[in-house]
């Protein structure tokens, strides 16, 4: 006999059977005559997903599969075989989770920083005479955090997507990634909105050398903000930064360049920053997120820098 005959039902709840992979010849339906509504087959479903074979239903676990080379790489030439470090097979399942769960979206943008090196290279201490060095990254730090504060959703978390909740932080902790011997750490800076850029600065310098030592709490890498990522050391200009679940967004800076732009009425060499910034599309569109951009470089290219350093 063919299953039309087994069981009374509709086309449209023979569809809807078929679509999410029930086999309706096994559902008791409620209706008259034993016939099967969609409502019979939800709560079918539900008695059974926690057994997802029984509803022809692939699992999705099982199906992933690595893909394995047809051959040996030594069968080309030499090769040396090396232990992955540590800290980067720990944090490898982390940047998968992030990558495979977060709609990533990135903004490329440009801030002409060309006061703020300005300000930045002309500080001396006033008793010993010898200049005072403050990375770019401190003023990036704090400028990013008063951000947040007209932003809040780019200071917040997804709890519970299927029940529409985020978790907005009144807190402002602030990532680093930080290049180690050892592979990439993020710890925190905690409270920038309460410090000045030289504490910031100061913060930046002690955490990298603990992150270096492999003396840093691990306490410290958990409970951010949002990240900052930079490759001003290195070199670059624009990339794709994988957030740092569970934040929402990051922010990648590249290294700076001269650059003629048109200003005061004509063109003049000025000095820009790179900026990838890296967001959760779930949580934040393309508009706000230029919107973001766009008051991070007033607020870069503001005097603020002048009020906020000491």
């Amino acid at each position: 006999m063919s299953d039309t005959k087994k069981i009374s039902a509709s086309p449209k709840v023979r569809k809807f059977a078929r679509e999410l992979g029930a086999n309706i010849n096994q559902i008791v339906g409620s209706e008259r005559g034993g016939r099967v509504t969609e409502q019979d087959i939800k709560n079918y479903i539900n008695s059974k997903i926690k057994n997802t074979s029984e509803l022809n239903i692939p699992n999705v676990k099982s199906e992933k599969k690595n893909i394995k080379p047809e051959y040996e790489h030594s069968d080309f030439g030499k090769v040396e075989i090396k232990d992955i470090p540590r800290v980067k097979r720990i944090a490898a399942p982390h940047l998968t989770n992030s990558w495979n769960t977060i709609p990533h979206v990135t903004h490329h943008d440009e801030i002409d920083i060309t006061e703020l090196e300005e300000f930045r290279n002309s500080l001396f201490d006033s008793v010993t005479g010898e200049k005072i060095k403050i990375t770019p990254l401190a003023f990036i730090a704090k400028a990013l955090t008063n951000n947040l504060k007209n932003f809040p959703s780019f200071n917040s978390s997804i709890d519970d997507i299927d029940n529409g909740k985020i978790t907005i932080k009144k807190y402002f902790h602030i990532g680093i990634a930080v290049d180690t011997p050892h592979g990439l750490m993020v710890p925190k800076i905690r409270n920038v909105d309460q410090k000045k850029i030289k504490e910031i600065a100061n913060e930046l310098k002690e955490i990298s050398d603990l992150s270096r030592k492999l003396k840093i709490n691990k306490k410290e890498f958990f409970g951010g903000s949002i990240t900052i990522t930079s490759l001003g050391g290195i070199g670059g200009t624009y990339f794709t930064p994988i957030i740092n679940f569970p934040e929402v967004a990051i922010l990648g800076i590249g290294r700076s360049y001269k650059k003629q732009l048109y200003f005061k009425n004509s063109f003049h060499p000025r000095t820009v920053l790179p900026i990838s910034l890296s967001y959760d599309h779930r949580i934040i569109d393309g508009a706000e997120a230029a919107k973001f951009c766009n008051a991070l470089k007033e607020i870069l290219g503001s005097n603020f820098a002048y009020n906020l350093a000491f």
